[in-house]
């Protein structure tokens, strides 16, 4: 079966979900080595690691490891359709703050759907539309006083707000504003993977698990700069000279201005994976508890948000799983899309590129008829001067050799 915008417009008010659960191989091969995001230990001053969990497969209990979050997947799901934007494939509202004409014009545009809060993010905050402060803007405005009942604002400037989940932090009250939660949700897990038990080399007790896989790092110097040359670090830089490298320079090792050798070493990190398993879920449940103003109204707006978020996926499939260094995957056969129902039955569809865009295209219509002025070209913002200082403060600073602190997963 094919699913059409008629089938999706029913099935969003009926039916509880849709969902496709896929395997991935790594592009090298089955059991190629890939790497999954390192995250900090919880010890102090321990390596990174990956996030390694016992799930239930197939009635086994197998250790699995997380290869992209829900919250990555959704940053690649929002790329994904900014890409075909950018094609002129498809047409999504969204918000473009536009750094070109200021002091760091290598920063860009920055749309909603690359901001780390979407249309709540403290770029947006911090940028003004036609002269004034963006949430002091009409726009602004509409989006503040938006909720779960009343979410048409969101509709009309930002609609991957609502299938990818927003929170208006600073909203009234100090954090009491809107949440918006997730109504689209991936996730890719690899199963079953190799683990070894840690020790704690001063109890013997077992204080954890981690990958048996390894990854080595070394290089040669070409100019063979040794380990004991004595080089100073001061505000004017590093010499050899300390008077050279200015007042209060102090000794440091050639490694720490990235010359000499890199000793060889080993990390267990990198891991083997029976396969990858990529499932996502398209909740008409949670899309049914939006309100765009009762009727057809909500009729028209779920529908929409339905195809928007299955087009996502598509465009997703379309543009890879090039994930990060040494962890590109490809399917390992075409997973099956699935209708459930709210009684838990099942029923399979296909879809693909052509379908879906011309679906989307079928309830982008089907939005506009029902009257809502969904905001086609982007929204553009300009940022303000103190938003543009301070990242050319930091862009000085990173230059000049005075790296900030580093948060996240690698």
């Amino acid at each position: 079966m094919s699913l059409s915008y008629r089938d999706l417009q029913s099935a969003v008010s009926t039916c509880a979900a849709i969902r496709r659960r896929q395997r991935l191989q790594p592009v090298g091969g089955k059991n190629d080595k890939i790497f999954p995001p390192t995250y900090p230990a919880e010890a102090d001053n321990s390596p990174p690691v990956h996030v390694l969990e016992r799930r239930r497969v197939g009635g086994e209990s197998l250790w699995c490891v997380l290869i992209d979050s829900v919250q990555s997947q959704a940053n690649r799901l929002e790329e994904s359709l900014l890409a075909a934007v950018h094609t002129g494939a498809i047409e999504v509202p969204y918000i473009e703050v536009d750094f070109r004409k200021t002091e760091v014009p290598d920063v860009g545009c920055i749309t909603s759907l690359e901001a780390p809060h979407r249309v709540y993010d403290a770029i947006l905050r911090d940028s003004l539309l036609n002269g004034t402060p963006f949430m002091q803007s009409a726009a602004g405005v509409r989006l503040k006083q938006a909720k779960p009942n009343n979410a048409a604002a969101l509709l009309e400037i930002s609609p991957t707000a609502l299938l990818f989940g927003a929170w208006h932090s600073q909203g009234e009250g100090g954090g009491f504003g809107a949440k918006f939660p997730r109504c689209v949700v991936s996730e890719i897990v690899g199963v079953n993977v190799p683990v070894e038990e840690t020790v704690d080399r001063r109890t013997g007790q077992t204080n954890g698990y981690r990958t048996t896989g390894r990854r080595t790092g070394s290089r040669i110097d070409p100019l063979g700069i040794l380990r004991k040359v004595p080089v100073y670090q001061g505000p004017n830089g590093w010499s050899n000279k300390p008077e050279e490298a200015g007042k209060g320079a102090k000794q440091i090792r050639p490694s720490e201005i990235n010359h000499g050798n890199i000793a060889p070493s080993v990390e267990p990190l990198g891991v083997t994976v029976d396969y990858a398993e990529q499932t996502t879920v398209i909740s008409f449940a949670g899309l049914r508890r939006l309100g765009f103003g009762k009727g057809a109204n909500d009729a028209a707006a779920r529908g929409y948000l339905a195809a928007l978020g299955l087009l996502a996926v598509v465009e997703q499939d379309v543009c890879g799983y090039a994930l990060r260094s040494r962890c590109d995957l490809v399917p390992e056969m075409k997973g099956p899309w699935e209708l459930v129902q709210s009684d838990g039955t099942v029923s399979e569809f296909e879809i693909d590129l052509k379908a879906a865009r011309t679906c989307y295209g079928s309830a982008l219509k089907a939005a506009k008829d029902a009257g809502f002025e969904l905001q086609l070209r982007p929204t553009r913002l300009v940022p303000q001067p103190k938003l543009v200082a301070i990242v050319r403060q930091s862009q000085d600073r990173a230059l000049a050799g005075d790296g900030g602190e580093q948060a996240g997963a690698n």
